[in-house]
Formats: C-alpha cells, sequence, structure tokens
C-alpha cells in the first residue's frame, strides 16, 4: 500500500507530523529502494518489522525483541513486541470557557501502551495492543482522560496479492482514520484513544481503493480493568472509495450509517440515525498544498429529523526560503440548529473528531461554527517545527450554542447573543530528540465575546508540555 490519505494523522503532535502512518511496503515494490528501519508510528499496527530479518539492520539493543523468528524457513513469520510512552502536562484557567463552574486545573495526563504483532506468514498476523491511561491531579476526569488497564487493540489480519490487486481484511478491535480526521479518528489528542470493534476490509488496484466495514464504536469505563465493551446501541459503518487523480493527488468520498440509541441534543432527543456523505479532495502542485472536504447528514433523532452539513479548507504556500516558511489559511464551518422546535435538527454531529484539529485546548467543537485561522510554520532546525496562527470563531447561527470539545453545548448561549464567539492565539514548539523520542509545547489563550462573558464565562489560557517515546 502507498500511504493512503484516511491512514495520515492529521495533527501537529511531533510523533504524528514525524512519523505519518503509512502501510507495509507491497511485494512488488520490495527491490525498488534497498531494505531499512521502519519509523516508529502512531499507529504501530501499520509498521513492517520484516526488514530486521537482515542481520546488518539489527543496529539497536533490544531488537532481538523487535523480530522473533516464528519459523527459520520463513523471514515474513515473527513476532515484534513494541511500546509507546506518552506523558503531558497540562494547565488550563477555564476548561469549558468556565461556564460549568471550572476552575482553573493543572495536572498530568499519562499514556502508556504495550502491543505484540504475531505474523504467521505473509497472510495471517494478530495485532493484540494494551493501554493503561490516567489522570495524575486532574479535577474533572472523563472518560477521554482516564482508562486503567484496558484492551485497545486486538484483531486478526487477512492479506493477499492477486494478479489484479491486493485484499486486506481484518475482524476485531481495530481503530479508523480518514484524511486530516475532521469527523473520523483515532482520538489521539485526549488520553484515551478511539477504537471500533469491526470487520473491515480493503481492495486496492492501481490507483483505485474500496473499503468497506460495519462497527461498533468501543465505551470506555474506569471502575474495573478491561471492562470497555461495545454493543449494538452505538454502531457505525462505511464505503469508501479512493482513487489518485492529476498525479497523487487524492479524491475520496465515501457513505456512512451512523446509528446512537438514545442520543441527546438541545432541541431533538431519542434514538440516532445518520446517513452521512463525504467527498475530498487533496493534493500538493509545487509550492502550494490543499485539502478540501465537505459533508452533508441525512435521517432523524426521536422525532426530528436531522439535516446538517459541515465543509473544512486548508491551504498553504511554502517559500523556498530559510527555515521553509509555510504560509497557512484554514477555514471550517459546520451548521447548527436555526429553528428550534420545527421538527428539523440542523446541528451538526462531529462523529469521531480528534481532539486537536483546533487546538489541544479543547475551546472549540466542529457544531455551528464559522472558523478561519491564518498561520506560519516555520522549521529552523532539521527536527524543529514553530508554529503560530490565531483563530476567529463565529457562530453560523444564534439560534443554536456555541459547542466545545467534542460537542458540548455551553449552557445559556443558545437562542442569545451574537455570532461572535471569540478569537485565539496559538503558539507550538514540535522536536524529535531522535527517532524514539519527541516533544512538543503547545500554548492557547482564547478572548471570548460577549455571549460567552453574558453566560458567565471568562476568557480562558491553556499550556501543555509533552514527551512521548515509542520502542
Amino acid at each position: 500500500m502507498r500511504g493512503w490519505p484516511q491512514l495520515k494523522a492529521a495533527t501537529a503532535l511531533p510523533l504524528l507530523a514525524a512519523l505519518a502512518v503509512a502501510a507495509p511496503a507491497r511485494a512488488d515494490d520490495a527491490d525498488a529502494a534497498p531494505a531499512k528501519r521502519p519509523a516508529i508510528q502512531s499507529n504501530r499496527w501499520a509498521e513492517d518489522w520484516s526488514v530486521l530479518a537482515d542481520p546488518k539492520l539489527r543496529t539497536e539493543p533490544l531488537d532481538a525483541l523487535k523480530y522473533i523468528p516464528l519459523w527459520a524457513s520463513d523471514p515474513k513469520s515473527y513476532v515484534s513486541l513494541g511500546a509507546t510512552f506518552r506523558q503531558r502536562f497540562e494547565t488550563n484557567d477555564a476548561a469549558g470557557f468556565g461556564t460549568a463552574g471550572t476552575r482553573s486545573d493543572s495536572y498530568f495526563i499519562q499514556r502508556l501502551q504495550v502491543h505484540a504483532d504475531v505474523h504467521f506468514d505473509a497472510n495471517w498476523r494478530a495485532f493484540v495492543q494494551l493501554e493503561d491511561d490516567r489522570a495524575f491531579d486532574k479535577l474533572v476526569v472523563t472518560s477521554a482522560d482516564q482508562d486503567r488497564a484496558d484492551l485497545r487493540l486486538a484483531f486478526l489480519e487477512y492479506t493477499r496479492t492477486f494478479a489484479d490487486g491486493t485484499l486486506k481484511a481484518r475482524v476485531g478491535r481495530q481503530d479508523f482514520l480518514f484524511d486530516l480526521q475532521r469527523f473520523v479518528s483515532s482520538r489521539d489528542g485526549p488520553n484515551v484513544r478511539q477504537s471500533f470493534d469491526a470487520i473491515w476490509a480493503n481492495w486496492e488496484t492501481g490507483v483505485w481503493r474500496f473499503i468497506g466495514f460495519v462497527s461498533r464504536p468501543v465505551q470506555y469505563f474506569d471502575v474495573r480493568p478491561f471492562d470497555d465493551r461495545s454493543d449494538d446501541r452505538f454502531r457505525f459503518s462505511t464505503v469508501r472509495i479512493e482513487r489518485k487523480v492529476l498525479g497523487d493527488n487524492e479524491l475520496s468520498g465515501y457513505y456512512s450509517l451512523y446509528e446512537r440509541a438514545d442520543a441527546k441534543y438541545l432541541t431533538a432527543f431519542g434514538d440516532e440515525r445518520r446517513h452521512v456523505f463525504d467527498i475530498r479532495f487533496a493534493g500538493k502542485a509545487q509550492q502550494i498544498d490543499w485539502d478540501l472536504e465537505a459533508m452533508g447528514q441525512l435521517g432523524e433523532v426521536g422525532a426530528s429529523t436531522a439535516r446538517a452539513w459541515a465543509v473544512g479548507a486548508r491551504a498553504g504556500y511554502t517559500l523556498n526560503a530559510t527555515w521553509q516558511p509555510r504560509l497557512g489559511i484554514q477555514f471550517d464551518a459546520a451548521s447548527g440548529d436555526d429553528r428550534p422546535g420545527d421538527g428539523v435538527l440542523g446541528t451538526f454531529n462531529p462523529l469521531f473528531p480528534n481532539g486537536y484539529y483546533f487546538t489541544l485546548a479543547g475551546y472549540t467543537g466542529y457544531a455551528n461554527l464559522v472558523h478561519l485561522k491564518p498561520s506560519i510554520t516555520v522549521s529552523p532546525a532539521a527536527r524543529l517545527k514553530l508554529m503560530a496562527a490565531a483563530g476567529l470563531q463565529w457562530r453560523a447561527t444564534t439560534a443554536d450554542a456555541v459547542y466545545v470539545q467534542p460537542s458540548n453545548p455551553v449552557p445559556g448561549t443558545a437562542g442569545t447573543g451574537s455570532t461572535w464567539t471569540g478569537a485565539y492565539g496559538q503558539l507550538r514548539v514540535d522536536y524529535a530528540f531522535d527517532a524514539h523520542l519527541t516533544g512538543a509545547i503547545e500554548a492557547v489563550h482564547f478572548e471570548i465575546g460577549d455571549t460567552l462573558r453574558n453566560a458567565g464565562g471568562r476568557s480562558s489560557s491553556y499550556l501543555g508540555a509533552q514527551l512521548q517515546y515509542g520502542w
């Protein structure tokens, strides 16, 4: 496979930026380039350590555990062990803009993952990953903050290459990442990542790729170890088509069925069933890069009809100059419920947002939103990136609320005030110490408008500092 867009984690986190998700090389490309050690990736299941069958590439002390041969006659038969450890300090003086009585809070969040990747042969593999997520000294701990000692991934995979294409199928607990992860993500920003119990299949042939899956999103609990579960009260199924166009530019579209029991919105309650239609075009031409996406949603929530939409666009221009400055612009918009009580729910459902698409601070949700964000990114050194941005935010309609991540309405904002929500500044530093250790610092200040202030909110500041190690 060729590093298709939905397997790219779109985030400023250094591990994701420097070590983007890519699938193993195709068999017919094996002689195209000399073998080299794989990069440590955000999604550890995407790594292929079979290259360590060559003893010359075993250059690190624990490589005996990265490639443990099963059958001496088959270099594709092996076990690979690994781990990821992330520690982040965060301080936030007004989570949710302080409207829910939240106080200034400073705390640590910690994520530990260990995994075993078992390749029985060139076609069959099993992957298991355990995760332990903890929040230390956090005043309000949610299911996205802490989930101690649980099963994150456990799937069986079959891969086979035919004359006209490659088939890959998985069954078990896995994760899905589409494009920039605006709407379908592994939720890497918060502490607890999102998994799905699913049956998934993929067919790749030439410039085409076809994907389909049926899933039940995993729901997280922290009462006892290994208590996370999924059930038929929450289902998510998708059919997706991708094509390379005009070179390596990416055109994709998908249909999803989102079903959730007992959904709750400001003006609608009950079982939710949404038909989701998405189209995206992304690519690069010389110094210009772009990513454009639009989504429509039709269905029902309880007795109400659901009709919602969203668009997202990112574009940049990289200068041929010292530090490789990239000038970026981002625009996002999502519908709100402009006529409460009319039997039609217009509030957009952001599905499974990644939690860092706007900032790590969590001040912005992808519903009832108009968002404009210019930015500049520079690279003073090979492993260092600096980013500065300013965000301007409005509501699509004053009849609906201001939303914070993931899709929580701010009390007292619906049906009052102006469309102006506020503005924020963002500074971020990412540094890769080596192939295993990365670090990041992010600071955000959000200056609220009168609508939030009259609802009891206040301007908010966030600071986060993170180290992540992967083996």
